[in-house]
């Protein structure tokens, strides 16, 4: 339910009406952009020291996507779990459509070793990052205009 309404808030603020596809459709609702929400759950206390290593890493290679056009925007949501086995953090990127995720990661693994180093060094960081949070999953969805 919850990733309901966070692809609604998404729809409400990011409306974005150059990617939206032809009226001719009898469908209730344009298609939009495609996001990647990304469920976290940081361990007790550790909430900032995970934003602040993601700070160092995830946001660098966010922006340099942007600067690339691969990805159209991301957002980071942070807020109360629901129970010990709930998320607190969502990492959201917005791709421009499905396609867009064709070759991704041809696209963003220079980037990647640009900014985080080589392959090995960025393992040796993913491992570190597991004493803070874990993800619980990963969902792409495409956001949605009502008609």
């Amino acid at each position: 339910m919850l990733t309901i309404a966070i692809a609604g808030i998404c729809s409400a603020q990011n409306s974005t009406p150059a990617t939206m596809t032809a009226e001719g459709s009898g469908a209730p609702y344009l298609e939009g952009p495609v996001w990647t929400l990304t469920f976290i759950k940081t361990k007790a206390g550790l909430g900032d020291d995970y934003f602040r290593q993601i700070t160092q890493t995830v946001k660098p290679v966010y922006e340099e996507e942007k600067k690339e056009k691969i990805i159209l925007d991301y957002k980071i949501l942070s807020g109360d779990s629901m129970g010990a086995a709930d998320f607190n953090v969502v990492v959201m990127v917005e791709y421009p459509n499905m396609a867009a995720l064709d070759g991704l990661r041809e696209k963003t693994d220079p980037i990647l070793e640009k900014v985080m180093g080589s392959e090995e060094q960025r393992r040796t960081m993913a491992v570190k990052r597991l004493d803070i949070r874990e993800i619980l999953g990963t969902k792409t969805m495409r956001e949605i205009t009502l008609k």
